[in-house]
């Protein structure tokens, strides 16, 4: 088997949407699998002194017509949230109650229904009600999951992933790791391919 890719990615971030919906088919198409990790973009930013994009005034008009570009070029639909960054941390409890508790497919289709409900439809995964709602048509028990995120085994669950990610070099999401060689960014998708592919003079230029 070959070794599995790494995933990191924020329910608030709109690249790890869109990553997240091509890191799959990329991964199977060379025979590896993904191993996806939810994590909380403030805390990386936190520990590698950064601020989110939108956060510049400079820079968050660019940002937000650019998140917008990006999702059109993969194909995919997007919506700008109304409330955006939002708080993620309990989006965040749920996914990793999922991944222990019951499988790691299940925690990726909360993944996958969490990133699509406030990048296609605006949802406030900050919200419980809206979490709820979201949960329920994912089909999720909500009141489990609500359990779950203000339970503090998962809120430990999530600093000990935080706390591993930043060992791990991780800065920002979606940010991959294959073969133990990191990738930050959604617009790293093709040097993804490329080193998967097993390009000799591509991997031996950055190594």
């Amino acid at each position: 088997m070959k070794p599995a890719l790494d995933f990191f990615f924020d329910f608030s971030s709109p690249y790890s949407y869109i990553a997240s919906e091509w890191i799959e088919a990329v991964a199977a198409r060379h025979g590896r699998a993904v191993h996806w990790h939810a994590i909380l973009l403030g805390v990386t930013f936190q520990a590698a002194e950064l601020k989110s994009p939108v956060a510049h005034p400079i820079k968050r008009e660019y940002s937000i017509r650019d998140f917008a570009r990006s999702a059109r070029f993969a194909g995919l639909p997007y919506v700008m949230p109304a409330k955006f960054p939002i708080p993620t941390q309990n989006a965040a409890r749920i996914f990793w109650w999922l991944h222990d508790t019951h499988s790691t497919v299940r925690a990726v289709a909360w993944a996958h229904a969490g990133l699509r409900a406030y990048f296609t439809h605006g949802a406030d995964l900050s919200d419980g009600a809206t979490l709820a709602t979201v949960a329920t048509e994912s089909g999720l028990d909500a009141a489990a999951a609500q359990a779950a995120y203000t339970d503090p085994l998962w809120k430990e669950r999530l600093k000990r992933e935080n706390d591993a990610a930043i060992a791990a070099g991780v800065f920002g999401a979606p940010f991959f790791i294959v073969d133990g060689e990191p990738f930050w960014g959604n617009d790293r998708r093709g040097q993804i391919e490329q080193w998967l592919s097993g390009h000799a003079d591509f991997q031996r230029t950055v190594m």
